[in-house]
């Protein structure tokens, strides 16, 4: 049987005293699916309903909806889809709201000059990051189910936008432009970062009205790790001009990583000393504070705020001593006081930006719903990843019509907002609450920052997303498949693009779980005397086998890419190849089986879908079975699968009485079988 060498086997058919039950004794008769549905099935079945089966929740939320002209409908529908109308009724005002608002002004002060650094990353003027620190914040407060959650800017987002929006609309080729020509240019930037921002919410959103909050899962944890890591390398290369003083084109598309490197070593000789040495004082204060943030965040009752420190010493160094006309530092000018005009984005441009805009929105989905799932874990509470796809995609398309771009949860801020004592939603609008301050009173203070402080910041900002290959020795450790992936999707966002890169990484990383189903070979079993369980022959020698039974059980889903192994694995352990009783093992040299086969019971448990091609493939095998005159039987086949094997006309060449409920009724009904000589 199947040759596997080593293992116990029983009697002969002939020697019927010896044969050995469970316990020495045999408990009940052999179950059937039919005999099985007869003595514990329910005679009357509900009827189908497979669309409220395969989205109940979205069934569930339409008729939400339907109710809503009454009163309670309306109430159900407000509780469906605002969370702080769950958990505000049961604040812990004494214990939690000292928490949240240290928290939400801890990380409101961290937004203010990082929202202005990641505006440079989308080629907008720094008081369109300070807007997009603070409406989005508001909108998933309201929205969002992810209580430690921090949203706002994120470098990763800003990078990719800022891709599309020098793209669409490049710096002219004359280097000096009038300030009203200046004024346009960045006014027709802000209007294509936030078309990007509307179309990536609006792709949100219409996730949402599907429920395609699962397709989060495409996303693995070594793609979103890689493409972070990444990306990071693109925002530390796409700084360099602004830490050097250079006025260099950005460069965009595939190898820009290469090309703005090779610019920035090519201009190295005309770098600014003045912006030089801000630099480096400024990484050489922002450097450590993170570090010390890191190793005694639990000695300090609030981390420091390295930022807002370096921005108030560099704006009054940059004042006193008037470096941006004595040495032409670039600093961030005059910051607008109040809000944007409310304007609806330039809906013509969405046809262009809608291909960049999809990549931008899964980022934004993948990175915010695994972060809040971290701390949702690490709290022991839940989130809603359907929900989640609402409060991202509101935010991002309602803040869209203030010209804020792009948006998500930032790894960062969120950090900052635990470690500050945070607990709910709450403390984004402390958070928002600040940065309102700075737009409509403080702005005034920031016109002398240098724009190479903010560079400085934005590199700081990745420090997280650097060391994140430190995990890549115990990731080779535990699943060499998943650092490939790891690996793969580094290179590729490097090499090529962001969004290039998230699109390889996916790809290889669905390419990786289709070539494992592809590898998983047929097991033969064997029964560990004295019980009902059976375990694979190669795993231990002491288990019995049954001179003319084979048992075989095949783990993963049978379908169009797996169907060939399968017919290859069966052929060689049940001898059906063009030799008769010997044939060519997949993987090894030619084996003879050492007894006929008469019965084989296939473990189908492991089978979780069959298409059309797999169940083809099985009524092929039971015809092949019966010429070769071997008794098929099916074991542990799920109510899918079966249903799926019936309908392509498995009952056409096997009888009810060949499906069985467990390996063990199958095997003893292939016992007496073979004790009867049938």
């Amino acid at each position: 049987m199947s040759g596997i060498q080593g293992a116990g086997t029983y009697p002969g058919p002939g020697d019927t005293s010896d044969l050995k039950y469970p316990l020495g004794t045999r408990l009940r008769e052999a179950l059937t699916e039919a005999r099985f549905h007869q003595l514990f099935g329910s005679e009357e079945q509900e009827p189908e309903r497979p669309v409220e089966r395969r989205f109940p929740r979205l069934c569930g939320l339409w008729r939400l909806r339907a109710r809503s002209c009454s009163r309670t409908g309306a109430w159900r529908l407000l509780l469906a889809l605002l969370p702080p109308l769950h958990w505000l009724p049961h604040y812990r005002w004494r214990a939690w709201l000292l928490g949240d608002a240290v928290a939400g002004v801890t990380v409101g002060i961290v937004h203010v000059p990082q929202g202005m650094a990641f505006a440079l990353l989308t080629s907008v003027p720094p008081v369109f990051g300070l807007y997009t620190s603070f409406f989005p914040v508001l909108i998933y407060s309201l929205l969002g189910t992810g209580r430690h959650l921090s949203t706002g800017t994120f470098a990763i987002l800003s990078l990719m936008t800022g891709s599309v929006v020098e793209r669409l609309v490049p710096e002219p080729l004359v280097g000096n432009l009038s300030g009203i020509e200046r004024e346009q240019l960045d006014a027709q930037r802000v209007g294509v970062a936030a078309a990007v921002a509307f179309g990536s919410g609006a792709l949100m959103l219409g996730m949402f009205a599907l429920q395609l909050g699962v397709l989060s899962t495409f996303l693995s944890e070594p793609v979103v790790k890689a493409l972070t890591s990444g990306a990071a390398l693109h925002v530390l290369v796409s700084q360099l001009p602004s830490l050097l003083g250079l006025s260099l084109p950005r460069q965009i598309g595939c190898f820009s990583f290469f090309k703005t490197l090779a610019g920035v070593l090519t201009a190295l000789p005309r770098s600014s000393p003045a912006e030089l040495t801000i630099s480096a004082l400024s990484l050489a204060l922002l450097v450590p504070v993170k570090e010390l943030n890191v190793r005694f965040r639990d000695r300090l009752p609030t981390p420091i705020p390295g930022e807002v420190v370096m921005v108030l010493l560099a704006s009054v160094l940059c004042f006193t001593s008037s470096l941006d006309t004595s040495y032409n530092v670039q600093i961030v000018g005059l910051l607008p006081g109040g809000f944007p005009q409310p304007l609806l984005p330039n809906l013509a441009e969405l046809p262009r930006i809608l291909a960049d805009s999809l990549p931008i929105a899964l980022v934004t989905f993948a990175v915010s719903a695994s972060l809040a799932s971290i701390y949702a874990d690490k709290y022991s509470y839940t989130i809603d990843s359907n929900q989640e796809l609402l409060a991202h995609g509101a935010s991002n398309l309602i803040s869209s019509l203030f010209s804020c771009f792009p948006n998500s949860a930032t790894l960062a801020t969120t950090s900052l907002l635990v470690d500050a004592g945070g607990k709910t939603q709450l403390a984004g609008l402390f958070s928002c609450i600040v940065v309102l301050s700075v737009l409509l009173w403080l702005g005034p203070f920031f016109y002398y920052l240098p724009k190479a402080v903010l560079a400085c910041i934005n590199i700081s900002s990745m420090r997280q997303m650097f060391f994140q290959m430190q995990e890549l020795p115990q990731l080779w450790r535990i699943s060499r498949m998943d650092f490939a992936v790891w690996m793969v999707t580094w290179v590729a966002v490097v090499t090529l693009s962001v969004d290039l890169g998230l699109a390889v990484g996916v790809v290889f990383s669905m390419m990786t779980v289709v070539c494992r189903t592809q590898r998983v070979q047929c097991l033969a079993l064997g029964q560990a005397e004295g019980t009902e369980l059976y375990r694979p022959l190669k795993g231990s020698h002491k288990l019995l086998q049954v001179p003319g039974l084979c048992i075989l059980s095949y783990p993963t889903p049978l379908y169009f890419g797996t169907r060939g192994q399968f017919r290859r694995n069966l052929e060689w352990h049940l001898g059906l190849g063009e030799g008769g009783t010997e044939t060519s093992k997949p993987d090894g040299p030619t084996v003879a089986a050492a007894e006929p086969v008469r019965v084989v019971v296939l473990d189908f448990s492991g089978v979780t879908f069959a298409d059309a091609a797999g169940a083809r493939e099985v009524v092929q095998l039971a015809s092949r079975c019966r010429e070769a005159r071997i008794r098929l039987l099916l074991a542990e086949c799920n109510a899918s699968v079966l249903g799926t094997l019936t309908r392509a006309g498995l009952l056409d060449r096997v009888t009810p009485d060949q499906l069985f409920v467990s390996v063990q009724d199958a095997a003893a009904h292939a016992l007496g079988s073979l004790v009867r000589g049938q």
